[in-house]
C-alpha cells in the first residue's frame, strides 16, 4: 500500500520554543511551533517505532535461540572441516528446489517479489555484483533456511511500511528459518552466513537500536570463527560488508561507549598495517570496494573515539595528535582518490538547485557513491569533534569546517532517493543534525528522518526525539 508523504512546511513562527513552555500554553505553542508543519504536534510526538513484534515472547525466545545457535556453532565449527554423514544426509533431505516448494502461495510470491524489488537493493547497496539480488536467490533454491530468511525479511519490511497489527507472518517465517538452520551451521557452509545476516537485519528492523549489539554479536563470532572478512571474495565478502554497515551503525549509536562488535582487525586479512590495508582497497579497483573503504575508515574513527572515551589511547598528547592526524590524512586521501563513479555531479550555481531545501544539492550516479560520501563526511565530523586545539588544518579549506560536512550530509539525503541509502543515512543525519541551529534546517532534517521510516519501514523517528532534545525542545513542549 502506497502512503502519501506529507512534506508541507509551515510558514509560521521561526523561533525555537522556549524550554519553559508549560502545559497551560500547549495550545498557543501548537499554533506557532515551527515544527507543526512537519507533522510534529502535541498529539504525535510519542514516537513509537517498535511494533508489538519486538516484544512478542515468541520472537524473543526465537531470537535467543538463534543467538545461542550462532555462538555454539562458532565455538564448535571451522569452515574447512567436512560435515559429518548425518549432517550431509539432513542437508540432502533439505536440498532440491527448496524455493519453489516453499514459495507456493500468493502471499509468499508477493514477499519474494518484494525481496527482489525492494529489500535486495538495500543489501546490495555497496555491491556492483548484486549478490543479494542475483546470487542469493539462486542459492535459496537449494537452501530451506535461506528461502525462509528472504521471505521473512521481506514480509517484515512490508508489515512495517503498512503498519500492520496483530499476528505477523514474518515471525512464523523467521522461526522456520531458525529451525532449519542448525544442520547447515553444523556442516560449516560459509554461504549460510547470508541467512544469518539477513535474519540479523530483520531483527534490527524492529528491535530498539540501543540493543543492536546483542543482535550483532552472534554473527560477529561466526565471521571470526569462519575467518570471513572484507576480502574473502564471493558471497561471504558481500555478506560481510552488509554486516559491517550494521555494525558501524551500532558503534555510532553508542556515542563512544563501544567500538564495533567485530573488532576492526577482523575486517581485513590479519596482520596488515594501515598502508597495506589502503593498498588492498586501492588494488581492488572497483567503486564498491572504495565505498567499503569509507565504511572501514568510519569504523576506524569510531574505534579511535571509543579508545579515547575509555582512556585506552595514548596518554601522551603528542601521540594522540599524531594518531589523529594519521586518521585525518586517511580520510582526505579517500576523498581525493575516489574513482569517477564516486564523484558528485557538479552544477554551476548548485545553490539554485536547492532552492526548496536549506541544504546543498548533491547527487550521485550510483548507490555506493551516495552512502560512502555521506560516511566520509560523518567520519570527518566525528573526528573533528576530537581535534586537539594544537592542530591547525585550516589549510584544508571547507574540509576543516564541521558545519560544511553537516550540511553536505543532509544535502546528500535530500537530493538522492535510493531506499538503501536512505536506511544508511539515519546515523549520519543524527551526527550532522546535532550541529544545526536554524528551525528551517531542523524542519528539513525531521522531514528526512520521518520519510525514511515511511518509505522503507526502518524505525528512524527515535532519532527525532534525540535531536529535539539537543535543539532545545522539551517533552513539555509537545506532550
Amino acid at each position: 500500500m502506497d502512503r502519501a508523504i506529507a512534506l508541507h512546511q509551515s510558514p509560521g513562527d521561526e523561533s525555537l520554543p522556549g524550554k519553559d513552555v508549560s502545559s497551560d500554553h500547549q495550545r498557543d505553542f501548537a499554533a506557532s511551533s515551527p515544527l507543526l508543519g512537519i507533522g510534529i504536534s502535541p498529539s504525535s510526538t510519542a514516537y513509537s517505532i517498535f511494533d508489538e513484534f519486538a516484544n512478542d515472547p515468541r520472537f524473543l525466545k526465537s531470537q535467543q535461540e538463534f543467538r545461542s545457535l550462532l555462538f555454539t556453532s562458532a565455538l564448535s565449527a571451522a569452515p574447512t572441516r567436512r560435515g559429518s554423514p548425518v549432517h550431509d544426509a539432513i542437508l540432502d533431505h533439505q536440498s532440491g528446489d527448496a524455493l519453489s516448494s516453499i514459495v507456493s502461495t500468493g502471499p509468499r510470491i508477493i514477499w519474494l517479489r518484494n525481496y527482489l524489488d525492494e529489500v535486495a537493493p538495500w543489501l546490495d547497496m555497496f555491491d556492483q555484483e548484486q549478490m543479494f539480488g542475483q546470487i542469493v536467490p539462486v542459492l535459496a533454491k537449494s537452501s530451506v533456511p535461506l528461502t525462509y530468511a528472504i521471505l521473512a525479511i521481506s514480509a517484515r519490511q512490508m508489515e512495517r511500511v503498512k503498519k500492520l497489527k496483530g499476528d505477523h507472518d514474518s515471525l512464523q517465517l523467521y522461526q522456520e528459518a531458525i529451525r532449519s538452520l542448525t544442520p547447515h551451521l553444523l556442516a560449516c557452509d560459509p554461504n549460510i552466513m547470508a541467512t544469518c545476516v539477513i535474519l540479523c537485519c530483520l531483527e534490527m528492523m524492529s528491535a530498539s537500536p540501543k540493543n543492536w549489539r546483542k543482535h550483532l554479536d552472534g554473527c560477529a563470532t561466526l565471521f571470526e570463527s569462519y575467518n570471513i572478512h572484507g576480502f574473502s571474495g564471493g558471497v561471504p565478502q558481500a555478506v560481510f560488508w552488509c554486516y559491517a554497515r550494521m555494525d558501524l551503525c551500532a558503534a555510532i549509536i553508542s556515542d563512544g561507549d563501544h567500538s564495533t562488535v567485530l573488532p576492526l582487525r577482523h575486517w581485513t586479512p590479519s596482520g596488515l598495517s594501515a598502508a597495506e590495508v589502503y593498498e588492498l582497497f586501492r588494488l581492488a579497483r572497483s567503486p564498491d570496494m572504495w565505498a567499503n573503504y569509507a565504511v572501514y575508515l568510519t569504523a576506524k574513527v569510531s574505534d579511535f573515539i571509543w579508545a579515547q572515551t575509555k582512556n585506552m589511547g595514548p596518554s601522551d598528547p603528542g601521540s594522540f595528535s599524531r594518531d589523529w592526524l594519521d586518521i585525518w590524512a586517511e580520510l582526505q586521501s579517500w576523498r581525493q582518490n575516489r574513482p569517477a563513479e564516486l564523484l558528485e555531479f557538479d552544477f554551476l550555481g548548485d545553490d539554485d538547485n536547492s532552492a526548496n531545501s536549506p541544504f546543498p544539492f548533491v547527487i550521485f550516479a550510483v548507490p555506493c557513491a551516495i552512502s560512502s560520501n555521506q560516511l566520509y563526511h560523518t567520519a570527518c565530523l566525528l573526528l573533528l569533534d576530537l581535534k586537539p586545539p594544537s592542530i591547525d588544518i585550516s589549510y584544508a579549506g571547507s574540509s576543516s569546517v564541521d558545519l560544511w560536512h553537516a550540511r553536505r550530509i543532509c544535502g546528500i539525503s535530500s537530493s538522492n532517493e535510493h531506499h538503501g541509502c536512505l536506511n544508511n543515512a539515519i546515523q549520519p543525519l543524527w551526527v550532522a543534525g546535532r550541529l544545526l541551529s536554524h528551525p528551517t534546517e531542523h524542519r528539513e532534517v525531521v522531514n528526512l528522518i520521518k520519510r525514511i521510516e515511511l518509505v522503507t519501514g526502518w524505525g528512524t523517528t527515535w532519532r527525532i526525539t534525540d535531536l529535539m532534545g539537543i535543539w532545545g525542545y522539551t517533552s513539555n513542549d509537545f506532550m
